[in-house]
């Protein structure tokens, strides 16, 4: 269940809880899986999270109920999943969700249905379940899940909650463990060892991490007067777009590191700004701190539609203000 990956995919856990506890469950789920091996276990668990009428993470306290056994055996009416048929999932498949799914909830207060590789939706497919997004009926949630999240349509992306998979990377091509900020960051980023050792003697890469840490110690103490400082200087240094795509990825670690010294746990990346991190987690809740990751994924979102850079920090930091 969802408690098998507390420790490991330690934001949607906690996404999950807060969904719970104030009981808005977004009406479709993205994971971008990340090529982590796990995916379909974590959409399972949080399926079953989202249908258990208790919302319980393990099933110590379940007793008699069988929930959880009709949907590992895959005979639980609710909850539905969608995997390719042959290279495609086809249209069919989504007109025949749509039947089961015409009908009210019986067993549970939710439908749920997950559709495996999701990228490889036709076009035909694709505008169905775009439909069925645009038009959500109450009670019925959707679980997407991709390797290639922008080989989606844009506008199914921007219906559904993006939730990234974080998944740890193989350094057995390292002579050694990578040990400082930059070597960890270095690793997270290259996938081979002359990528890893062309990203870690990087000049530009180095100060492009140095300056996104300032920057949000800036926007995080200064707000919305660091739009008048900073819009300039970041678009200074980002100044194409796979740049800012990579300033908002150090952003989205340094948040997840951020998280960890909340929980307790060491840091994955940030050794190096310890200060910062304790800094940023003692001006943070735990809600605040998903709710900014959120936005760090919206923005990531919206620069694939080809927002001016300018407008993107602008929205970002003001959208950080009202966390």
């Amino acid at each position: 269940m969802l408690d098998e990956f507390k420790n490991s995919q330690k934001i949607i856990y906690q996404m999950m809880q807060n969904a719970a506890k104030n009981q808005r469950f977004s009406h479709a789920y993205l994971i971008d899986a990340n090529h982590y091996p796990l995916k379909s276990e974590i959409a399972i668990a949080i399926a079953k999270f989202i249908l258990c009428p208790n919302n319980y993470t393990n099933s110590k306290n379940c007793k008699e109920c069988t929930q959880c056994k009709r949907i590992d055996d895959g005979n639980f009416t609710e909850l539905k999943i969608i995997k390719p048929d042959g290279a495609w999932i086809k249209k069919e498949q989504l007109e025949e969700l749509q039947r089961q799914f015409s009908t009210k909830a019986i067993e549970t207060k939710y439908k749920i249905y997950i559709i495996h590789e999701a990228e490889k939706m036709n076009s035909s497919a694709a505008n169905s379940i775009l439909k069925f997004l645009e038009e959500p009926e109450p009670g019925i949630i959707a679980i997407l899940i991709t390797d290639n999240m922008y080989q989606l349509l844009d506008t199914i992306i921007s219906r559904c909650q993006i939730i990234s998979l974080s998944n740890s990377k193989n350094y057995s091509f390292l002579e050694m463990s990578p040990q400082t900020s930059l070597e960890k960051i270095s690793l997270f980023f290259a996938k081979t060892k002359e990528k890893y050792y062309e990203f870690i003697n990087d000049n530009e890469k180095i100060n492009q991490i140095n300056y996104v840490i300032k920057f949000l110690q800036e926007i995080e103490n200064n707000q919305e007067l660091a739009i008048l400082k900073e819009n300039k200087l970041w678009t200074s240094v980002f100044n194409e777009k796979n740049k800012i795509e990579f300033g908002l990825d150090i952003m989205m670690i340094t948040y997840k590191d951020i998280l960890n010294k909340k929980f307790g746990l060491p840091l994955d990346f940030m050794i190096d700004y310890q200060s910062v991190v304790e800094q940023l987690s003692n001006q943070n809740s735990v809600l605040q701190l998903c709710k900014k990751i959120e936005i760090i994924l919206e923005m990531k979102r919206r620069l694939k539609v080809n927002i001016n850079n300018n407008l993107l920090i602008d929205q970002l930091i003001l959208l950080f203000k009202e966390v």
